[in-house]
């Protein structure tokens, strides 16, 4: 599994498979419907925290929550902070999720930024461990994507049903089958 802390990966290895999974899987099979405008016009940030240690995980998805409050959205739309090293373990790895949602609220920036949530061993509460629906929200790493609400609010303007998104996803997986998102994106044989 890509999060393995015995090979450790470098920053621009994960940068890189980060990016080739967003643009098989995201943008590729159009997961998310504001992902390819942002993708394209590069404004996707991927902030890679090589620490094991959560406490400095922690720290550092602060320092990236300020620094996309800080930016200009033209210049950095949205940000996806990348664990390699740290919460392997999908459990643990929601404790860091409930920790950086708790920081933001602290910081008062929640209604500017909601946090969404990835992870190689993504699990939603009640589908068995081997239905397809945990693979919209697996990642080759554990990382929290940092989203502004009010570009997503703009978006969502122009989308139809928004709030079937997921069960669409869910169908177009199933549609695709095992073998095949495998065949998209190999790294996914690890995962399940």
């Amino acid at each position: 599994m890509s999060t393995d802390k015995s090979n450790k990966n470098t920053a621009a290895s994960v940068e890189a498979l980060t990016r080739r999974w967003v643009n098989t899987m995201v943008v590729g099979l159009d997961l998310c419907p504001f992902a390819a405008p942002v993708v394209r016009q590069e404004t996707l940030r991927y902030a890679v925290v090589e620490s094991e240690d959560t406490r400095l995980a922690c720290k550092a998805f602060v320092d990236e929550l300020l620094v996309i409050n800080q930016a200009n959205e033209r210049d950095i739309a949205t940000t996806l902070v990348i664990f390699p090293n740290a919460v392997a373990d999908f459990y643990e790895y929601l404790g860091l999720l409930d920790e950086c949602q708790r920081l933001l609220n602290q910081a008062n920036l929640e209604g500017v930024f909601q946090l969404a949530s990835f992870h190689p061993g993504y699990l939603f509460a009640g589908p068995p461990e081997d239905d397809l629906s945990h693979w919209t929200n697996r990642s080759p790493y554990p990382m929290i994507h940092i989203i502004r609400e009010g570009q997503m609010e703009q978006v969502l303007k122009h989308i139809d049903d928004p709030e079937a998104i997921p069960e669409r996803n869910i169908a177009h997986l199933e549609a695709l089958g095992r073998d095949k998102l495998i065949e998209l994106f190999p790294p996914f044989k690890d995962y399940c």
